[in-house]
């Protein structure tokens, strides 16, 4: 994705004072993707749960947690999912600001795999019998176009299994390892020059 519609000024400011304007170019241009790749699909359809934030029409921003069994979350196509919403508290907040604002960004933590997926795309409210029968237990459905894709780096996950805290996560007396992705011939000359107040 071109860089310049991925980024809006106030980020592209912080990269030119933090060193990481071509670094986070590269990255939009060769990560960014508009679609799903099939592992990509197969992480979401084993995923038992997912991170989603929406903003509502005062441009006030929510993330709430969905749970679900594995495959809750289906994957129509490379360009769409269907995330069912379940009973809950009758706040609405995640189905009505969708409804109201349309852009909703999803996040993958996939079980047993050091990464992160975040989809973005706009979603469209879906209550119609049909839709709805379509996911058992559902009340209605957030049907997403996505049109954003891409993997974080993991370094700082914990350890879902054992608890243990990331090996990079900053803390006294500890000098976390250089992430394995910075070594790569694809990044010389792109990464910024960081002080011991600014771990990379």
């Amino acid at each position: 994705m071109e860089p310049d519609a991925f980024y809006h000024e106030q980020s592209r400011g912080l990269q030119r004072r933090f060193g990481t304007s071509g670094l986070a170019g590269h990255l939009a241009e060769k990560y960014v993707l508009d679609r799903l790749e099939p592992g990509h699909q197969e992480w979401i359809a084993a995923a038992d749960e997912v991170f989603v934030a929406t903003v509502g029409p005062d441009g006030r921003p929510d993330c709430s947690y969905k749970g679900g069994l594995p495959g809750f979350v289906r994957v129509l196509d490379a360009h769409t999912l269907d995330l069912p919403s379940y009973d809950g508290n009758g706040m609405y907040r995640t189905l009505g600001n969708a409804a109201a604002a349309a852009h909703v960004a999803l996040l993958f933590l996939p079980a047993g795999v050091p990464a992160k997926l975040r989809v973005g795309g706009r979603a469209r409210l879906l209550t119609d019998p049909e839709a709805v029968a379509a996911h058992e237990g559902a009340e209605a459905v957030l049907r997403i176009t996505v049109d954003q894709v891409f993997e974080n780096c993991p370094r700082y996950l914990h350890d879902r299994v054992t608890g243990a805290p990331s090996a990079h996560c900053p803390r006294p007396g500890h000098l976390p390892p250089e992430p394995e992705w910075k070594k790569k011939p694809e990044y010389e000359g792109l990464l910024p020059v960081r002080g011991p107040a600014h771990p990379g």
